[in-house]
């Protein structure tokens, strides 16, 4: 599985920058990549994982803004089509296949 949040920050004042800043920072540091800006995405394990991150993520949310998310299979994330671009790093170094599970 998959969970993948989406936001729009507003980033005009010092402050709104600092949260941008700060929630990016924890996305990065809770093992989330950038799929595209504003897109982030991270593997779970299951459901229990997807609670686990749902509720870390929810702690850190910043007070203003937009920010959504969405758990979808592997299956479901493998039919992304990239229509314009190139993958980031992240997608061409690691794949479901290669994860090992504990």
């Amino acid at each position: 599985m998959r969970l993948l949040v989406f936001f729009d920050l507003p980033m005009v004042t010092k402050t709104e920058k600092r949260a941008y800043v700060q929630f990016r920072r924890f996305l990065l540091n809770d093992g989330y990549d950038m799929i595209q800006w504003s897109v982030y995405g991270r593997i779970l394990n299951g459901i229990d994982a997807e609670s686990k991150h749902l509720a870390r993520l929810i702690q850190n949310l910043p007070s203003r803004g937009s920010v959504r998310c969405m758990t979808v299979t592997e299956r479901q994330y493998a039919g992304i089509r990239l229509l314009v671009g190139k993958p980031v790093s992240q997608e061409k170094n690691v794949t479901a296949s290669q994860l090992l599970l504990f």
